[in-house]
């Protein structure tokens, strides 16, 4: 009888130490996906703020309806929004 105690203890133990494993495991990636979030959350594109606006100057009326409903860039635009390519296709949905 006591060896069979003495495997059930070892066994429970075993349970235990997964248990933590498992539960330290969860809390890591909880830790990880919270200050990813936070980072996330404060993020600069191209180190421009986040509600900093095209200079649309220039540009016909058409060509600001575009870009406002469909985010299509005009392939003439000036400053940092000119195409790099040379087709004059312009992305969009």
């Amino acid at each position: 009888m006591d060896k069979k105690w003495v495997f059930l203890l070892e066994k429970e133990k075993l349970q235990c130490k997964r248990k933590l494993i498992m539960w330290v495991v969860i809390g890591v990636l909880f830790l990880v996906a919270l200050y990813l979030v936070f980072q996330a959350g404060s993020a600069n594109i191209a180190g421009k703020s986040v509600n900093s606006k095209i200079d649309t100057t220039g540009w016909t009326e058409d060509e600001i309806m575009n870009y406002e409903m469909h985010g299509i860039i005009p392939a003439g635009a000036g400053g940092s929004a000119t195409s790099s390519s040379s087709s004059a296709m312009v992305g969009g949905c």
